[in-house]
């Protein structure tokens, strides 16, 4: 039913992506080699639990950012959807147009899904916390969408 492949945990080595973001520009994991990243996988730009989680990491964007964290968004919407999201709400972080799903793939993050007894393939909404290393400190399934950035300092425990 699904080509998902299990999802990476605390200690791997975080899997290498590379994408197109909304601005037409290509961003890879290597680009943040030495910094913390935040990979956000999300299900469709404005919806409101999707638009809810962008604009909670978008209003803690300084602080995440005085923390060194970098963040970095993931769903299977077009480059063009992205571009009116991330303009829309003035979000000043990529968004990976991964039309292919090969990011969410790698990640675990596309698969079967449950919404009231019906079986689905989707996004799971799923955040990774990476390490200076790449290595994967934390893995926060099912994020609250409106206390996001909270959550991404308390897992890289900086709170």
């Amino acid at each position: 039913m699904s080509n998902a492949v299990d999802m990476p945990e605390v200690g791997d080595k975080a899997p290498d992506f590379s994408g197109i973001t909304q601005d037409g520009s290509t961003v890879s994991l290597s680009d943040f080699d030495g910094k913390k990243v935040v990979l956000y996988f999300y299900p469709r730009d404005n919806t409101p639990g999707c638009t809810k989680q962008a604009c909670n990491l978008r209003d803690n964007y300084s602080d995440l950012g005085n923390h060194g964290i970098s963040i970095v968004g993931v769903s299977d919407d077009p480059v063009n959807k992205h571009a009116g999201f991330a303009d829309k709400y003035d979000l000043p972080f990529p968004l990976i147009a991964d039309t292919e799903r090969s990011v969410m793939v790698a990640y675990g993050a596309y698969g079967p899904k449950n919404m009231y007894g019906r079986i689905f393939q989707g996004t799971k909404r799923t955040t990774f916390l990476i390490d200076e290393q790449g290595v994967i400190v934390k893995v926060i399934k099912k994020p609250k969408t409106g206390d996001h950035a909270a959550e991404i300092i308390k897992g890289f425990g900086l709170s």
